[in-house]
Protein backbone atom coordinates (compact mmCIF):
# COMPACT_ATOMS: atom_id res chain seq x y z
CA UNK A 1 0.00 0.00 0.00
CA UNK A 2 1.26 3.47 -0.93
CA UNK A 3 -0.05 6.68 0.67
CA UNK A 4 0.86 10.09 -0.77
CA UNK A 5 0.20 12.95 1.64
CA UNK A 6 0.66 15.88 -0.74
CA UNK A 7 0.87 16.28 -4.53
CA UNK A 8 -0.47 19.85 -4.74
CA UNK A 9 1.69 22.19 -2.66
CA UNK A 10 -1.26 24.17 -1.34
CA UNK A 11 -3.08 20.98 -0.23
CA UNK A 12 -0.77 19.72 2.49
CA UNK A 13 -3.12 18.41 5.19
CA UNK A 14 -2.48 14.82 4.06
CA UNK A 15 1.04 15.13 5.44
CA UNK A 16 -0.50 14.96 8.92
CA UNK A 17 -2.11 11.65 7.91
CA UNK A 18 1.17 10.12 6.68
CA UNK A 19 2.87 11.26 9.88
CA UNK A 20 0.09 9.72 11.98
CA UNK A 21 0.48 6.50 9.98
CA UNK A 22 4.13 6.30 11.05
CA UNK A 23 2.93 5.95 14.65
CA UNK A 24 0.54 3.09 13.83
CA UNK A 25 1.43 -0.52 13.20
CA UNK A 26 0.34 -1.82 9.79
CA UNK A 27 -1.28 -5.24 9.72
CA UNK A 28 1.09 -8.21 9.54
CA UNK A 29 2.14 -8.94 5.98
CA UNK A 30 1.34 -5.43 4.68
CA UNK A 31 4.07 -3.23 3.28
CA UNK A 32 3.01 0.36 3.93
CA UNK A 33 4.92 2.97 1.94
CA UNK A 34 4.48 6.61 2.93
CA UNK A 35 5.38 9.58 0.76
CA UNK A 36 4.72 12.72 2.77
CA UNK A 37 5.19 15.27 0.03
CA UNK A 38 5.68 14.71 -3.71
CA UNK A 39 5.80 18.47 -4.30
CA UNK A 40 8.20 20.06 -1.79
CA UNK A 41 8.79 23.16 -3.94
CA UNK A 42 5.06 23.87 -4.24
CA UNK A 43 4.50 23.10 -0.56
CA UNK A 44 7.27 25.52 0.48
CA UNK A 45 5.71 28.24 -1.71
CA UNK A 46 2.10 27.37 -0.87
CA UNK A 47 1.22 26.84 -4.54
CA UNK A 48 -0.57 24.03 -6.34
CA UNK A 49 2.18 23.72 -8.94
CA UNK A 50 5.75 22.52 -8.60
CA UNK A 51 8.81 24.81 -8.84
CA UNK A 52 8.53 24.82 -12.64
CA UNK A 53 4.88 25.88 -12.61
CA UNK A 54 3.37 22.50 -13.55
CA UNK A 55 0.38 20.85 -11.87
CA UNK A 56 1.87 17.43 -11.08
CA UNK A 57 -1.57 15.84 -11.03
CA UNK A 58 -2.17 16.78 -14.66
CA UNK A 59 1.26 15.52 -15.83
CA UNK A 60 0.59 11.76 -15.96
CA UNK A 61 0.32 9.89 -19.29
CA UNK A 62 -3.18 8.35 -18.98
CA UNK A 63 -5.64 10.57 -20.86
CA UNK A 64 -3.05 13.32 -20.86
CA UNK A 65 -4.10 16.50 -22.60
CA UNK A 66 -2.31 19.81 -22.83
CA UNK A 67 -4.08 22.06 -20.33
CA UNK A 68 -3.33 25.77 -20.19
CA UNK A 69 0.06 27.36 -20.33
CA UNK A 70 2.78 28.22 -17.88
CA UNK A 71 1.22 30.33 -15.13
CA UNK A 72 -2.20 28.65 -15.34
CA UNK A 73 -3.40 26.86 -12.21
CA UNK A 74 -3.74 23.43 -13.85
CA UNK A 75 -0.96 23.73 -16.43
CA UNK A 76 -0.25 20.13 -17.48
CA UNK A 77 3.31 20.75 -18.60
CA UNK A 78 4.68 20.48 -22.14
CA UNK A 79 4.24 16.69 -22.28
CA UNK A 80 3.32 13.75 -20.01
CA UNK A 81 5.96 12.94 -17.38
CA UNK A 82 7.85 16.15 -18.13
CA UNK A 83 8.41 16.75 -14.42
CA UNK A 84 11.02 15.00 -12.27
CA UNK A 85 8.53 14.56 -9.41
CA UNK A 86 6.05 12.76 -11.67
CA UNK A 87 8.77 10.53 -13.10
CA UNK A 88 10.00 9.71 -9.58
CA UNK A 89 6.50 8.77 -8.40
CA UNK A 90 5.91 6.70 -11.55
CA UNK A 91 9.19 4.82 -11.02
CA UNK A 92 8.27 4.18 -7.37
CA UNK A 93 4.83 2.85 -8.33
CA UNK A 94 6.27 0.62 -11.06
CA UNK A 95 8.83 -0.75 -8.58
CA UNK A 96 6.43 -1.28 -5.66
CA UNK A 97 3.32 -2.18 -7.63
CA UNK A 98 1.03 -1.27 -4.70
CA UNK A 99 -2.31 -3.04 -4.54
CA UNK A 100 -3.77 0.20 -3.13
CA UNK A 101 -2.60 3.79 -3.52
CA UNK A 102 -4.25 6.69 -1.74
CA UNK A 103 -3.60 10.25 -2.94
CA UNK A 104 -4.53 12.97 -0.43
CA UNK A 105 -5.88 16.28 -1.73
CA UNK A 106 -7.99 19.17 -0.45
CA UNK A 107 -10.50 20.86 0.03
CA UNK A 108 -13.59 18.98 -1.18
CA UNK A 109 -14.08 16.71 1.87
CA UNK A 110 -14.97 13.60 -0.15
CA UNK A 111 -13.40 10.28 -1.14
CA UNK A 112 -13.57 9.87 -4.91
CA UNK A 113 -12.74 7.10 -7.33
CA UNK A 114 -13.60 5.73 -10.72
CA UNK A 115 -13.62 2.35 -12.38
CA UNK A 116 -11.97 -0.58 -10.62
CA UNK A 117 -11.00 1.54 -7.61
CA UNK A 118 -14.56 2.26 -6.53
CA UNK A 119 -14.98 -0.70 -4.10
CA UNK A 120 -11.77 0.06 -2.16
CA UNK A 121 -12.48 3.79 -2.10
CA UNK A 122 -16.05 3.24 -0.95
CA UNK A 123 -14.80 1.00 1.87
CA UNK A 124 -12.16 3.56 2.87
CA UNK A 125 -14.81 6.30 2.94
CA UNK A 126 -16.96 4.19 5.26
CA UNK A 127 -13.97 3.47 7.54
CA UNK A 128 -12.96 7.16 7.61
CA UNK A 129 -16.58 8.30 8.08
CA UNK A 130 -16.34 10.44 4.95
CA UNK A 131 -18.70 10.82 1.98
CA UNK A 132 -17.94 8.92 -1.23
CA UNK A 133 -18.50 9.87 -4.87
CA UNK A 134 -17.83 7.92 -8.04
CA UNK A 135 -16.37 10.59 -10.33
CA UNK A 136 -14.44 10.11 -13.56
CA UNK A 137 -10.85 11.27 -13.47
CA UNK A 138 -9.66 14.59 -14.90
CA UNK A 139 -7.04 14.49 -17.66
CA UNK A 140 -3.54 13.35 -16.73
CA UNK A 141 -4.05 12.40 -13.09
CA UNK A 142 -1.98 9.95 -11.09
CA UNK A 143 -4.95 7.81 -10.03
CA UNK A 144 -6.18 7.64 -13.63
CA UNK A 145 -2.75 6.48 -14.81
CA UNK A 146 -2.61 3.79 -12.11
CA UNK A 147 -6.16 2.64 -12.88
CA UNK A 148 -5.20 2.22 -16.55
CA UNK A 149 -1.76 0.70 -15.94
CA UNK A 150 -2.87 -1.71 -13.19
CA UNK A 151 -6.61 -2.29 -13.62
CA UNK A 152 -6.78 -4.90 -10.83
CA UNK A 153 -5.29 -2.53 -8.25
CA UNK A 154 -6.97 0.42 -6.54
CA UNK A 155 -5.83 4.02 -6.74
CA UNK A 156 -8.12 6.73 -5.43
CA UNK A 157 -8.27 10.24 -4.03
CA UNK A 158 -9.15 11.36 -0.54
CA UNK A 159 -10.12 15.02 -0.60
CA UNK A 160 -9.68 16.29 2.94
CA UNK A 161 -11.59 19.34 4.19
CA UNK A 162 -10.06 22.79 3.81
CA UNK A 163 -7.44 23.91 6.32
CA UNK A 164 -5.20 21.94 8.64
CA UNK A 165 -6.41 18.67 10.14
CA UNK A 166 -6.80 18.32 13.87
CA UNK A 167 -4.64 15.56 15.38
CA UNK A 168 -7.81 13.55 15.98
CA UNK A 169 -8.94 13.83 12.37
CA UNK A 170 -5.46 12.94 11.07
CA UNK A 171 -5.55 9.84 13.28
CA UNK A 172 -9.06 8.93 12.04
CA UNK A 173 -7.93 9.03 8.40
CA UNK A 174 -4.74 7.12 9.29
CA UNK A 175 -6.65 4.42 11.16
CA UNK A 176 -8.92 4.04 8.14
CA UNK A 177 -5.82 3.34 6.00
CA UNK A 178 -4.70 0.61 8.43
CA UNK A 179 -8.21 -0.87 8.53
CA UNK A 180 -8.40 -0.88 4.73
CA UNK A 181 -5.07 -2.73 4.60
CA UNK A 182 -6.50 -5.61 6.64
Amino acid sequence: MLVVGCIHGNEGAGIAVTRALRRLRPPRGVDLWLLDDLNPDGYARGTRQNGRGVDLNRNWPANWKRIGQLGDLQYSGPRPLSEPETRLARALILRLRPAVTIWFHQPQAVVRAWGPSIPAARRYARLARAPFRALSWPYGTAANWQNHRFPRDASFVVELPAGPLSPGDALRYARAVVALAR
